[in-house]
């Protein structure tokens, strides 16, 4: 699968990229709405089918993603499709309020160890829009976890994200902080990971947790 031609991704004229500490995040204009499709590219020391579970888990993602406040699961529809609502903290210094999302989650599993994530808001009746937080709205989205031929047990991770965040935001705002925001999405989701198996070598483990996701 050609996720770069899924997305309509190739560097252009039209893109803008930036690098820090072998993180690549690129942008360009969007064809689903008035704003940009993100790209971001890194390195995490992990297999893919244990980085997806970290990554998507309420048990995992809430104590390594420091852009979060809350992140729950509002209904599992099967062992790879489910719903999920999340809540960020405000950033760029609070000059972007906290925003709320519910969004499909689908997950599928390739030969060659390869997952690919699927994603897009949707409207669930049971977590309305509140006036508690703006409603924000995730285009379609996906994430790539490939293993690292050279060591099969490092993933390459590509995100690709059209977020919406709404309110009277000005798109400079946005298009100002959503580069540093992914950046310091890897960069949490492998602090986490390294913190992660740090505390597994100190611990005993006495029997195997259960996962709402399993390898295909």
């Amino acid at each position: 699968m050609d996720v770069n031609s899924s997305f309509n991704f190739s560097m252009s004229s039209t893109s803008t990229e930036l690098k820090e500490d072998e993180i690549t995040v690129s942008w360009k204009p969007s064809r689903n709405y008035d704003g940009h499709l993100y790209r971001a590219e890194g390195i995490i020391p992990e297999t893919p089918a244990k980085l997806i579970q970290f990554m998507y888990l309420p048990e995992h993602r809430s104590k390594w993603d420091r852009s979060l406040h809350t992140y729950r699961m509002l209904h599992r529809i099967d062992s790879d499709t489910f719903i999920l609502h999340t809540i960020t903290n405000s950033f760029a210094m609070g000059s972007i309020a906290p925003r709320d999302f519910v969004d499909l989650v689908h997950i599928k599993y390739y030969e060659g160890e390869k997952v690919i994530v699927s994603s897009v808001s949707v409207e669930y009746p049971q977590c309305p829009p509140t006036s508690s937080y703006i409603r924000g709205y995730n285009n379609p989205c996906g994430y790539v976890c490939s293993p690292l031929p050279e060591n099969p047990g490092y993933s390459k991770l590509v995100m690709y994200v059209q977020p919406e965040l709404r309110g009277n935001l000005s798109r400079a705002v946005v298009e100002a902080t959503m580069p540093t925001n992914l950046l310091n999405l890897i960069h949490d989701a492998k602090d986490g990971i390294k913190a992660q198996k740090a505390h597994s070598a100190h611990s005993s483990p006495k029997g195997h947790s259960s996962s709402l996701l399993h390898k295909k």
